[in-house]
């Protein structure tokens, strides 16, 4: 498969990049080799070969979640700018009028 002028326009109006005319050669000419190399793999025997899912056989070694109070309610809203004593206020950022 080889791209064209008019590939590379369409991919790039797709990906909304703006590519000049000095770039559009050196572009079509690097795409082109990407889709000459997957196609050289296409070539290979892939047959018995399990999907790599993984890259490594390391298991998850998260630690455990530990609820911890670390500050009160009270401490965070000291720092607050605007509070009612209970929550944060903040300024309204969705319109509901729809």
């Amino acid at each position: 498969m080889k791209l064209n002028d008019e590939t590379i326009t369409r991919i790039a109006h797709l990906a909304r990049l703006e590519v000049d005319e000095s770039e559009r050669g050196a572009l079509l000419e690097d795409m082109n080799r990407i889709l000459s190399f997957m196609e050289k793999l296409n070539e290979l025997d892939t047959e018995g070969v399990e999907p790599l899912i993984y890259l490594s056989d390391e298991v998850n070694v998260l630690r455990e979640d530990v609820i911890r109070q670390e500050i009160t309610s009270e401490e965070a809203l000291l720092n607050a700018p605007d509070q009612d004593g209970t929550y944060f206020r903040v300024a309204k950022v969705i319109d509901k009028s729809s």
